[in-house]
C-alpha cells in the first residue's frame, strides 16, 4: 500500500499540460503533481529513467522497491469506483533486474523443495507399500512368490480409494489386509471378471466364486 511520503505519478484521465516544458501531454499521460508547477511530465520531473513494474506479483514488487533508490507509486483514476487505483511501480532498471534475479532464484528454490517433497512422498509411499506387502506375506506365507507386491501395489494405488489406502490399512490391520488379497484373488484368480462381462450381478458372480477364494485363501494361509 503506497504511504502519504510515497513519489505518486498519475495517469491523468483528462487532457495535460506540462507546467515546465509547457508541452501538451494529452489524453493518459503519466504525470506528477508539483506544488508551484502543477502536472509535470516524467521527464521534467526527471523521473523518465525509471522502468515501470505493473502490479502483480507482489515479491517482485517489494523487492525491486527495496532495491530501488527512487521510486515512484503509478495510480490511475477509476471513474466506476471513484477513487485512484494501484497500477505498479517505476523504479530504477538495475533495481528490478535484481529483484527479478531473486524472485528467480526463489522460484528454482521452491521447485527444488517440491521436488524433494515428492521424492519424500515416493519414498515413502514405496516403504509403505513394502511394509504392507510384509504383512500380506506374514499372514499368507503359502502365497506365490512375489504376488505380495503386486497386491501391495494396486491395493496402495493413490486415489485409488483402495483398501490399501484406508486408515486400518495405514496400521496393517489383519482384516484390511485379507480385504486386499481376496481381491486379487477374485480377479487374478477366478472366473469373476469373466461373469461379469457376461452380464452377471456383482453379488451374483461373487457367490459363483466364493468356493474357490476360500480354498486359495486356505492354502496360502497354510502352506
Amino acid at each position: 500500500m503506497e504511504k502519504d511520503s510515497d513519489l505518486k505519478v498519475f495517469i491523468s484521465y483528462r487532457e495535460s499540460t506540462c507546467g515546465e516544458c509547457k508541452e501538451n501531454l494529452g489524453h493518459h499521460a503519466w504525470i506528477t503533481l508539483d506544488r508551484n508547477r502543477g502536472a509535470l511530465c516524467l521527464s521534467c520531473a526527471d523521473i523518465d529513467h525509471l522502468a515501470f513494474l505493473p502490479s502483480g506479483d507482489a515479491a517482485l514488487s517489494r523487492r525491486a522497491r527495496k532495491h530501488s533508490v527512487l521510486s515512484a507509486v503509478v495510480l490511475k483514476w477509476s471513474r466506476a469506483r471513484k477513487h485512484y487505483e494501484r497500477q505498479g511501480l517505476l523504479v530504477e532498471e538495475q533495481a528490478l533486474e535484481q529483484a527479478e534475479r531473486e524472485c528467480l532464484a526463489d522460484s528454482d528454490i521452491r521447485a527444488r523443495r517440491r521436488q524433494r517433497e515428492i521424492e519424500r512422498r515416493a519414498e515413502t509411499d514405496s516403504q509403505y507399500m513394502k511394509d504392507f506387502a510384509m504383512s500380506i506375506r506374514e499372514l499368507f506365507p503359502g502365497c506365490p512368490k512375489g504376488r505380495e507386491m503386486i497386491i501391495a501395489e494396486h491395493a496402495c494405488l493413490k486415489y485409488s480409494g483402495r483398501v490399501g489406502r484406508s486408515s486400518s490399512a495405514k496400521n496393517f490391520d489383519p482384516d484390511t489386509v485379507r480385504l486386499a488379497v481376496i481381491a486379487h484373488i477374485r480377479h487374478a484368480e477366478t472366473k469373476y471378471d469373466t461373469l461379469i462381462a457376461k452380464g452377471y450381478d456383482r453379488s451374483e458372480a461373487r457367490a459363483l466364486v466364493r468356493d474357490v477364494i476360500d480354498s486359495i485363501m486356505l492354502k496360502w494361509e497354510t502352506s
